[in-house]
């Protein structure tokens, strides 16, 4: 109806004029109407999408604090005649269930408003004044701390009350009337249908939980039958490799630790030997002993009463536990006349088992454990014994085959001897005259040749390039080039096929290299595998491209070396003459071999032809390299840390480590740029012992929490040579850090390229005690098969595999992944997640472990040189 106001206005002829104060109330109303729509129907949506209570509540308190002020909100439900808190948020007090048991917990939310609710079923908006009159009539008990106001409203289903909603202020500005009253009953009403019916979703998933647990019943039955099979399956194969041994032409040595490798795949055997007699049959040898707690073998020893002697003597398979050994010992049969023999306080089990070589008992094999966890069984000696039937059959080859060896060693030494007799009577009757003549020529061509490759040498080479840069300079009839050739991988040829092969590839280079240049270029050997050519009279420098093109083409055909084809390849670095003022032989072999150096870094198997710019970004990579050394030196490098969480708890399970570096002038250089820098400068193993020793002082410091496990990766040149490996070793033995809470990880790709390196690599590291892994995996380079036969706890993916995992083939992936290696039992670590999509889609998926992408380094105050930098590196 209008006011007396408006008629007023009417009667006078005026139009009427709207109240400012009245629209912007109409404009806050339909604004606060439309909030709650939007969060209503987003209550809706998510009562239809959760799949759990708590999912609901915590949907349920972010949507109504869209609406009212609710950072202190709680609800209350009724399980029969007790009260329950699923879900409390609240800025002061804890959460009571932290506070008190569920019993004790009840009785005091029925003393409290709570309870007042549950008992009149109206909604109850009380202030502090209120409360008080309350606690007076005796209605309530004072519950946690005081507030300014308290909202509670009813849930009611079928007309029956069955929990409560509450919100409270502990702040004067945040106050609730009537309207935050009639939509909290709103939506007490809205819930209690859900409610209801994710109760009997939880009914259904129990009974889910029950079938899956029968399941897995039969799983485990059938996975038991596959281990049987699997385990004959390496029985076969065991039996197979030793058969090869026993004609192979390893050493002594290597065939035994060989032959260790092939019980380690059928029983543990950490803890072995194995025991000979000597020719003569009053000592024992043990030719192989490895154990966890010595790496000194027993010397050769007169026959006692020890272990072994009394296996020897009883001539059957025994397997005994330290009882039984101190009974024997107890009885007289061990150890009474040697007692300095007994150093088996410390055994758990021990099982020996006699060998037969040539008829008769002729030594033993042992295997043993220091730990209760690691048990042998019945079954276990009789596969042993079953094994060593063809082990003492290896063995006996073996010896035969060494014997047969040294006397042709001997013969041969005998054929040279004799022979060098009659080379010396030969030479005696030659001529002094025709032989000081020889002589003299040989000294004039050593003075300018090479003498493996016959080409020139670097003395005749320089004086050729003098002569021919005065020529070009004093008559200006064009231009040459010089090629700086350097061979890849000789080193390698030196290190697995020999010295004398190096020889034979360097002689096949300098052949291949003749067929490559024209007829008055000139080739000549520098030394080592470095040759350079003069290539003169040139037209253009497309002519000195076109012989390096050749070259790269010829080098790049494999190499007949002992009977094996090797494929190397060479970087080629190509300098022109008449480029700078001031120009000398030396000069021109500098630039050239800086060209080199510059198609090194580019990949070899390239040429690069010299200027001046190239030049001085070689010298800032050289500076670049020099001050990473000293920044190591000095502990510039820091260390930071990626979280490795549990998907089902947010727990941090784990931290990975990364390393960063601020650079004075470039600014932050993250984890990746610097691997890749240290790989650049031959820093890596460097870079990795500096990071095992930073956290052995972080764990000094206490910078790293006690219950911590960190992982880290490591470069596989550790495992490539025996030096890098016993340094590494020695590096962790020293690190402070528990080696149990350290987990070493190891590249797919460098394992997919050798093994058998990484085999036995792990062997070593497992024996400190550190835990084994392999990072990111599922780039294609290895098989599941692969791991099986490696000791591995973690497998890391490649953080690209989760980048399309939407995609239902891709998922279908990640599943194959994950059951293969629960079949392993090893922990599958999902790397580079970066959304909380993706985690809940991973969670979905049935995944455990999840790395964030990135670790929590500092902010980068990088300069706008880090962009130049990082192309550097790249």
């Amino acid at each position: 109806m209008p006011n007396n106001n408006e008629q007023s206005i009417k009667s006078q002829g005026a139009l009427a004029v709207p109240n400012p104060s009245d629209e912007l109330q109409l404009a806050t109303d339909f604004k606060r109407i439309e909030a709650a729509q939007q969060a209503l129907l987003g209550i809706s949506d998510l009562a239809n999408t959760v799949k759990t209570m708590q999912e609901f509540y915590l949907g349920l308190h972010q949507h109504l604090k869209q609406l009212i002020p609710a950072d202190n909100f709680y609800i209350c439900l009724k399980n029969q005649d007790r009260l329950e808190l699923p879900f409390f948020a609240d800025e002061k007090d804890a959460n009571p269930l932290d506070l008190c048991a569920d019993k004790s917990l009840s009785d005091a939310l029925k003393r409290g408003l709570t309870g007042y609710v549950i008992r009149t079923q109206q909604p109850l908006l009380c202030d502090e004044a209120m409360c008080e009159q309350l606690k007076q009539q005796g209605e309530i008990d004072e519950i946690g701390s005081p507030s300014h106001q308290w909202l509670g409203v009813p849930i009611t289903h079928h007309d029956v009350t069955v929990g409560v909603l509450t919100v409270q202020s502990y702040k004067l500005e945040v106050t609730y009337n009537s309207k935050e009253q009639e939509l909290m009953v709103f939506i007490s009403h809205h819930i209690a249908g859900v409610l209801e019916r994710l109760r009997h979703q939880q009914q259904l998933e129990i009974a889910i939980e029950q079938r899956t647990q029968e399941l897995s019943h039969a799983y485990e039955k059938l996975k038991q039958e596959v281990y049987e099979r699997r385990r004959a399956e390496r029985l076969q194969r065991s039996l197979f490799e030793i058969a090869d041994l026993a004609t192979s032409n390893l050493e002594m040595r290597d065939f035994y630790a060989e032959l260790h490798r092939v019980i380690g795949h059928l029983l543990p055997a950490q803890n072995c030997y194995i025991a000979l007699y000597a020719e003569n049959k009053t000592q024992l040898e043990f030719p192989f002993f490895v154990s966890q707690i010595s790496r000194i073998a027993p010397k050769p020893r007169a026959l006692k009463d020890g272990l072994v002697e009394y296996l020897l003597r009883s001539q059957r398979p025994m397997l005994l536990d330290q009882k039984g050994i101190q009974r024997l010992i107890e009885q007289g049969m061990l150890y009474s006349k040697a007692p300095d023999l007994n150093h088996t306080q410390q055994m758990h089990q021990w099982i020996g088992i006699p060998l037969m070589i040539q008829g008769s008992v002729g030594g033993a094999l042992a295997v043993y454990s220091f730990s209760a966890d690691q048990k042998y069984q019945f079954k276990d000696m009789d596969l042993l014994t079953f094994v060593s039937q063809h082990i003492a059959t290896a063995i006996e080859r073996k010896l035969a085959t060494e014997t047969l060896k040294r006397s042709n060693e001997e013969l041969e030494e005998k054929v040279i001897e004799r022979t060098r007799e009659l080379a010396r009577a030969n030479k005696d009757l030659q001529s002094e005259i025709s032989q000081r003549r020889k002589v003299e020529q040989q000294l004039q061509h050593d003075a300018t040749h090479d003498t493996l490759t016959g080409l020139p040498n670097r003395m005749m080479f320089m004086a050729q390039l003098q002569s021919t840069l005065q020529q070009h300079t004093t008559t200006s009839i064009g231009e040459f080039a010089l090629l700086f050739i350097d061979l890849d991988r000789f080193k390698l040829v030196n290190d697995t096929l020999g010295h004398l092969e190096g020889d034979h590839f360097l002689i096949q280079t300098a052949e291949r290299l003749n067929l490559c240049i024209r007829e008055h270029d000139m080739l000549a050997r520098l030394g080592g595998d470095e040759f350079v050519i003069l290539v003169d009279h040139l037209h253009s420098i497309d002519d000195a491209k076109d012989v390096a093109e050749r070259i790269l083409s010829e080098l790049a055909k494999p190499f007949n070396l002992n009977g094996k084809m090797f494929n190397s390849g060479a970087s080629i670095g190509i300098a022109v003459s008449g480029r700078q003022a001031k120009e000398s032989s030396e000069s021109l072999l500098r630039d050239a071999d800086t060209a080199m150096y510059m198609a090194k870094t580019r990949g070899k198997g390239c040429y690069v032809v010299f200027d001046e710019q190239s030049h001085q970004q070689l010298m800032r990579n050289i500076l670049l390299e020099n001050e990473l050394r000293a920044a190591m030196d000095n502990c510039q490098i820091e260390l930071s840390f990626a979280s490795v969480e549990s998907l089902a708890t947010g727990q941090e399970l784990a931290r990975d480590v990364h390393l960063y570096w601020r650079h004075s002038e470039h600014g932050l250089l993250q984890h990746e740029q610097l691997l890749t820098l240290a790989e650049q400068a031959n820093l890596r193993l460097d870079l990795d012992r500096y990071a095992i020793e930073m956290l052995s002082q972080m764990h000094i410091n206490a910078e790293i929490p006690a219950e911590i496990e960190l992982h880290l990766s490591l470069s596989s040149q550790h495992l490539t040579h025996k030096h890098a490996l016993r340094s590494l070793k020695s590096g962790l033995r020293n690190c402070q850090f528990p080696l149990a809470r350290l987990c070493l990880f190891f590249s797919e790709l460098a394992l997919a390229r050798d093994n058998e390196v990484h085999v036995s690599g792990f062997e070593d590291l497992q024996e400190l005690g550190v835990q084994l892994g392999v990072s990111c995996y599922g780039s294609g380079y290895s098989s599941m098969v692969t791991l099986s036969f490696l000791p591995l706890s973690r497998l890391k993916l490649e953080p690209e595999l989760i980048q399309d995992i939407r995609g239902p083939r891709h998922q279908r992936l990640l599943q194959a992944i994950r059951l293969s290696a629960n079949s392993l039992n090893i922990e599958l670590i999902i790397d580079g997640v970066r959304t909380p999509e993706q985690r809940q889609l991973l969670q979905q998926m049935g995944f455990n472990t999840i790395q964030y992408q990135t670790a929590q380094t500092p902010a980068d105050h990088s300069t706008p040189l880090k962009q130049a930098l990082v192309d550097v590196i790249s």
